[in-house]
């Protein structure tokens, strides 16, 4: 290879190595984390004691219950307030989290069906949109008010409240990119790593091309952390009026709080790689120390004449 071309050669590979870094590593967290279930549950399942998140969810099964209630207006605001009060003490018990975990996993494996599911040909119909149904939750809080002796509480139907986890529009972009974020998820980062590798060999300079993709991948890292940053501004302004935003937001650093170790992980190698290196050559650049000289020979001892002892 001619000289002149190994360094711009260098130069493409790692670049393009370094862009590979983030984008392998958001593919690698969405199939590898967000698609397997019992990854996926262990992020959700702390969600069960977020107050934030349980309020959310009091607010939609006694908004539920109510509109399926039909009472005078005197009492509608009392029975209003004992439902959500029911609703929000269920949320604090063990049949709670029983029933979270069983609706996360009923939800995650009916997003996967929907999105790994081809839309049939002739069909007309579009993809549903992927809902998570709350009436055991609705069902149990009804009990509750029974209990607690709530005026017309055993004639409350329980009807299906549903919410969307994942809307019909969301689901049509998810099934484009679905099957390439796979291929990508495996061959992104090994990419990267052979791209790194093969930049870094053929360079004239080494030592630089080493330096310069660890800070390469810092700034990879730093792009990924203001990526994850972004999408959490951009889903949180997009939200329906009746989404908690404190609950999606919650929701959504759990989710990606994966993502936010690789940021910190790449900033890290990449600005300890790249410090290393210059160190390295700061210290081969130093002149070596002169030479310590030799010791003076000892002067022979003086020789006094026998005459004058």
């Amino acid at each position: 290879m001619f000289p002149r071309a190994r360094g711009p050669l260098s130069t493409a590979l790692i670049l393009l190595a370094c862009l590979l870094a983030p984008v392998g590593a958001l593919a690698a967290w969405a199939t590898y984390e967000l698609g397997d279930r019992d990854r996926y549950e262990a992020v959700t399942a702390p969600l069960a004691a977020d107050p934030d998140v349980r309020e959310a969810l009091a607010d939609a099964v006694a908004t539920g219950i109510m509109r399926e209630v039909r009472v005078r207006p005197p009492l509608r605001e009392p029975v209003r307030d004992f439902t959500h009060d029911a609703a929000r003490s269920f949320t604090r018990t063990e049949a709670f989290r029983t029933a979270w975990h069983t609706a996360n996993r009923a939800a995650h494996d009916a997003v996967l069906r929907a999105v790994r599911a081809e839309n049939a040909s002739g069909s007309g119909h579009g993809p549903q949109p992927v809902t998570l149904d709350l009436a055991p939750v609705g069902e149990r809080v009804k009990r509750q008010l029974v209990r607690d002796h709530v005026p017309f509480a055993h004639r409350i139907p329980v009807a299906h409240t549903e919410v969307t986890v994942l809307s019909a529009e969301e689901l049509v972009q998810l099934r484009k990119g679905y099957r390439m974020l796979e291929v990508a998820a495996f061959w992104l980062p090994v990419g990267a790593l052979v791209l790194a590798t093969a930049g870094i060999l053929i360079a004239t300079r080494r030592r630089r091309a080493v330096c310069a993709t660890g800070l390469g991948t810092a700034l990879g890292g730093a792009l990924l952390g203001v990526a994850v940053a972004l999408g959490r501004h951009l889903t949180l302004a997009d939200l329906p009026p009746d989404v908690s935003p404190a609950a999606a937001g919650a929701v959504y650093d759990a989710l990606t709080a994966t993502l936010r170790t690789v940021t910190w992980g790449l900033l890290a190698l990449g600005a300890t790689v790249a410090a290393a290196a210059w160190l390295t050559g700061l210290l081969g650049r130093r002149p070596p120390a002169p030479p310590t000289p030799p010791p003076a020979p000892a002067d022979p001892p003086t020789q006094v004449p026998a005459g004058h002892s």
